[in-house]
C-alpha cells in the first residue's frame, strides 16, 4: 500500500473515533468548607441536581477535612485548576487566604462563582447566599423577645476571618447592643465544630454562670452547646440560638432544648451556584449578588423544616 492511501485511512479513521467519542464534557468543581454537616450535605444536593439536568456537566465535589483547614482548601482549589476544570463554585473557608487561588483560576479563564462566603475577589461571577449580617439580627430578636430584653448574653462564633460567620457575629453584636438591657458578656471561637461548641460553652458558663442567653453562629456550635447545657441540668434556662435550620436544630427547637435557629437555604446556594457557573460558562448574564433567603425557625414554624 503507498503512504498516501494509508494516510488517508488513517485520517478516516480518526474521524470515525472522533465522531464516537460525542460532546467533551464540562466538569465544574464545588469546593465546600467541609462536609462534615448536613448543610454542606444539602449544598451537595442542590448542586448534583443541577448538574443531571445538563448532560454533558460532571460535576466534582472536593472540601478539605475541617472548616478551620483553610491551607487544605486553599490546596484543593489550586489543584483543581491544575486539573483543567471549566468553572469553580466556592465556600471560602478563609475570605482573604483563598484569593491567590482564586486569582489563579481567573488567570487560566476560570470562571468563580462564590456560595454561602463571599470574598473581595472582583473577578467572581457572582455571590449566591444569605445575608449573614441580618441573620445575626435575627437570633439577637430571639433573644430580647426570648428574655424580655433584659439579661446577660454571650456568643458563640466560627472560624475567625470567615466572611459569613464574621457578619453573623456583627449583626449580633450590633443589634444587643442597642437594647439597654442586654449585656454581652462573653464571645468566643468554636470553629463550627459541635465538640468545640461543647468546651466553649462550658467554659462560658464557668465563667459567666449568670448568662442566659447565646447565640451560636452554626447549628454545630449550638448543638455542642445544648449539651453543655444538659450536662450541668440547665436546660430551659439559657435559651440557644443557632443558624442553618438543620434538622437535628430544628427538631431540638420543637423539643425545647433550642430556642431558635435562624434558616438558609443550602439547596439553593448548591443548585444555583452551578447553574450560575453554566450560565457564565455560555456567555449569559448573572446577576452579582443573590440572595437565597432566611428567617429565624422556632417551634411554631418549625414543621416545613422536618419535612
Amino acid at each position: 500500500m503507498s503512504r498516501r492511501p494509508a494516510a488517508l485511512a488513517l485520517a478516516g479513521a480518526l474521524a470515525a473515533a472522533a465522531c464516537h467519542r460525542g460532546p467533551e464534557e464540562t466538569t465544574v468543581a464545588l469546593v465546600t468548607k467541609a462536609m462534615d454537616s448536613e448543610f454542606w450535605l444539602m449544598v451537595a444536593e442542590g448542586a448534583r441536581t443541577a448538574a443531571a439536568a445538563h448532560p454533558g456537566v460532571r460535576l466534582t465535589i472536593v472540601a478539605p477535612d475541617r472548616e478551620i483547614n483553610v491551607d487544605q482548601q486553599v490546596s484543593i482549589l489550586e489543584d483543581q485548576v491544575r486539573r483543567g476544570v471549566k468553572a469553580l463554585v466556592v465556600s471560602p473557608a478563609g475570605s482573604a487566604q483563598v484569593m491567590s487561588a482564586l486569582e489563579l483560576a481567573s488567570s487560566r479563564g476560570i470562571p468563580v462563582v462564590l456560595i454561602d462566603t463571599d470574598a473581595p475577589f472582583a473577578k467572581k461571577v457572582t455571590y449566591i447566599g444569605t445575608d449573614n449580617r441580618r441573620g445575626g439580627q435575627l437570633a439577637a430578636k430571639c433573644l430580647v423577645d426570648k428574655l424580655g430584653g433584659r439579661g446577660d448574653v454571650a456568643l458563640i462564633s466560627g472560624v475567625p476571618g470567615n466572611e459569613s460567620q464574621d457578619a453573623r457575629a456583627k449583626g449580633f453584636v450590633d443589634a444587643v447592643a442597642e437594647v439597654p438591657g442586654m449585656r454581652l458578656v462573653a464571645q468566643q471561637p468554636a470553629n463550627s465544630e459541635r465538640s468545640l461548641g461543647l468546651t466553649v460553652m462550658e467554659n462560658i458558663l464557668t465563667a459567666h454562670p449568670e448568662v442566659r442567653g447565646v447565640f451560636a453562629t452554626n447549628d454545630q456550635m449550638a448543638l455542642g452547646a445544648m449539651e453543655a447545657l444538659d450536662a450541668r441540668g440547665l436546660r430551659g434556662k439559657v435559651a440557644i440560638v443557632g443558624f442553618d435550620a438543620t434538622k437535628e436544630a430544628v427538631q431540638a427547637a420543637v423539643d425545647g432544648k433550642l430556642a431558635g435557629s435562624v434558616a438558609q437555604n443550602p439547596r439553593a446556594m448548591g443548585q444555583q451556584g452551578v447553574e450560575a457557573a453554566l450560565a457564565a460558562l455560555e456567555g449569559r448574564p448573572v446577576e452579582k449578588r443573590i440572595d437565597t433567603g432566611t428567617e429565624l425557625v422556632t417551634k411554631d414554624n418549625a414543621e416545613k423544616y422536618l419535612r
